[in-house]
Formats: structure tokens, C-alpha cells, sequence
């Protein structure tokens, strides 16, 4: 069972308490169990909310006497774009968020969007390191770790484009669903950025408001979306950002135990999730595949000059923000 499937069953092997105190992460005077109060970022019924619920439940069970972590709500409580600022601001302790909602303040968040590095790597070449140094500077959080991470997005169309004699699709005038991560990405290929909030694309997509989205394929299921997206853009391109972020003076309370394991938990969920979430967004795409929609796969100098403009995008906005640190995170997070 992949490490995703059994987040999402709760099937996962708890570890003993007992294991905690032979290895020695509760010695020394007694600490009261630590509690966190957590939020997501999208509703419970997303899947990556899922996701974390149970995460967070083998948290508990392994960390039973030593950490507890309770999830208080989501976007119905604080929205989202406002999380990292509350747990910031020591509002909530913690949070499950896309990293770039803060990208007014920290346009350093670009790195987790223009990537190509797994997650893995980024963590043991310091990549981790020097994100959670400007988080804590500029955001007031610590940065766990990153969470379901990596996974690509991709163009959905509602219509077959036209394509040029050098097998690049026209994309001239097409309006599409706008985000401050690609939109640079769609201007720069002479489409239209529209403004289209999460839960009123269905509706949107019905009255032909629009011409595609940008979009995750594995966080498409269940929004019946591909009910009117029957093209898919290959390859697909930069990757979601979603990190796991607590309040650094609860995360200074907390004691050695329970940092650790919150520490060891998502090291080796980042790592693990990576690649299921990859193997789901291969299973979605099949099930698009035999359901009708077709992929229009972009080859030789097409294909590179698309990929170019689409990760070029967030590297120059990340270096026009006047970041001291631009250069530094794009040969951490980015192999040319």
C-alpha cells in the first residue's frame, strides 16, 4: 500500500509509546502532552484536507502522551489566503497551506512553484534549510516540511486549440482561469487570464465563460470538471506547494519528543507522499484518458520552449521581486 493510500485509509503502523521512551526522546524532567490546534486551507472534503486529517491521526497515535494535534476547521474558520498570517500572529498553531498564499510577502515562495527538483533533494541540499530561514524572517512561521508535494499541474481546454507548422498550440486570445502563480505563464503564451474562484468553476465552465484551467490533475476528482475539459497540454508543468507551517513560539515550547516526532513524521511523509502523489496523478490522467479527454503530448523544440516560458515565468518574477536570495533558491530548486 502506497504511503498516500494509507494516509487516506488510516491504515499505517502506529508506533509505541514504549519506542519513544527506549530510545530516549522522553527523558529528563516530565513534559505535559503538547497540543496543537491546526487548519487547512481547503475544505475537509478535499482530498489533500483528507490527507492531513489523517496524517494527523497517526500523529496522535504514535504520539500518544507526547503530542496531539486537533484540527479546529478550515476555510470556514479562517479563509485561506489569511492561514499562515494567523498562525503567524500565533492565532491557530499551525496550518496546511499553499506556501504562495503568501507570495505578497515572501515572493520567495516562488521556489516550491518552479521546481523540478522532488522534494527529497531539495531537503538534503539545503534547499528546506534556507525557505524555512526566510519564512521565519519574513512570514513569522516554521516551516515543517513540505506536504503532498510536487505534484504537476497541467492545461485543461475545453476545446482542441489550433496548432502552429511547428507543433506549438496556438493559445491566442484563449481566456484562461487566472492564479497568481501562472498567470505570467499564460500572457507570455498570448492566452487571457480570467478570474474564476475554485468553486464556481463548474458553473463557469457550463456558461463557456472560459477556455481552460490550470490545474493539478490529482486534485481534480470529485469537482466533475472534466465534464466539459476534454483536452490535456503534455507535459505538464511547475508543482504544487502546499507545506505544513507552526508557530515558532510553539514550536519553542514544545518539547524535544514532540518536536522530533513531528520532525521524522513529515520527513518521511514528504518524501514518501512525493512520489504516490505522481503514481495518483498518473491514475487520474488514465481515468481522464478512457473517459474521452484527449492529450495533445508537445515534442522536440515545442515542448522545451513551452516547459521554458512556463518555469522562466516564475524564476524572473522571483528575480524582479528584488529577492537577495533569488539566485541562491533557483540552483537549490532548479536543474537546468
Amino acid at each position: 500500500m502506497s504511503f498516500l493510500k494509507s494516509l487516506l485509509s488510516g491504515r499505517t503502523k502506529p508506533l509505541a509509546v514504549g519506542a519513544l521512551i527506549a530510545a530516549g526522546f522522553l527523558a529528563g524532567p516530565v513534559h505535559a502532552e503538547d497540543t496543537l490546534r491546526a487548519l487547512t486551507a481547503f475544505p475537509s472534503s478535499d482530498d489533500t484536507s483528507k490527507a492531513f486529517k489523517t496524517f494527523v491521526d497517526e500523529v496522535n497515535a504514535r504520539g500518544k502522551g507526547v503530542l496531539h494535534i486537533e484540527i479546529v476547521g478550515g476555510p470556514e474558520v479562517v479563509p485561506g489566503f489569511q492561514q499562515i498570517d494567523a498562525v503567524g500572529r500565533g492565532v491557530v498553531d499551525m496550518t496546511m497551506s499553499p506556501i504562495s498564499y503568501a507570495l505578497g510577502t515572501m515572493p520567495e515562495a516562488d521556489a516550491w512553484v518552479g521546481s523540478n527538483l522532488s522534494p527529497v533533494e531539495t531537503h538534503e541540499n539545503g534547499g528546506l534549510a534556507l525557505i524555512r530561514k526566510i519564512a521565519l524572517e519574513k512570514l513569522k512561521v516554521h516551516v515543517l516540511s513540505r506536504f503532498a508535494p510536487g505534484a504537476p499541474l497541467n492545461l485543461f481546454l475545453v476545446k482542441k486549440p489550433k496548432m502552429n507548422a511547428d507543433g506549438s498550440p496556438d493559445f491566442s486570445g484563449l481566456r484562461l482561469r487566472a492564479s497568481p502563480l501562472y498567470n505570467s505563464f499564460w500572457e507570455s503564451l498570448g492566452a487571457v487570464p480570467v478570474n474564476v474562484p475554485v468553486p464556481d468553476i463548474y458553473t463557469g465552465l457550463e456558461r463557456h465563460s472560459f477556455d481552460g484551467i490550470g490545474y493539478p490533475p490529482s486534485a481534480m476528482v470529485g469537482w466533475s470538471w472534466d465534464r466539459f475539459l476534454k483536452y490535456r497540454i503534455e507535459p505538464g508543468f511547475l508543482q504544487t506547494d502546499l507545506g505544513l507551517f507552526i508557530s515558532p513560539a510553539k514550536w519553542n515550547s514544545m518539547s524535544d519528543a514532540s518536536r522530533k516526532l513531528l520532525n521524522d513524521m513529515t520527513t518521511e511523509m514528504e518524501g514518501k507522499s512525493y512520489q504516490d502523489w505522481l503514481e495518483k496523478t498518473k491514475e487520474v490522467k488514465a481515468k481522464f484518458d478512457a473517459e474521452g479527454m484527449q492529450p495533445i503530448e508537445l515534442k522536440g523544440a515545442a515542448r522545451e520552449a513551452y516547459l521554458a516560458k512556463a518555469y522562466g515565468s516564475v524564476w524572473d518574477r522571483l528575480a524582479k521581486s528584488g529577492s537577495p536570495y533569488a539566485a541562491e533558491l533557483k540552483k537549490l530548486y532548479y536543474k537546468n
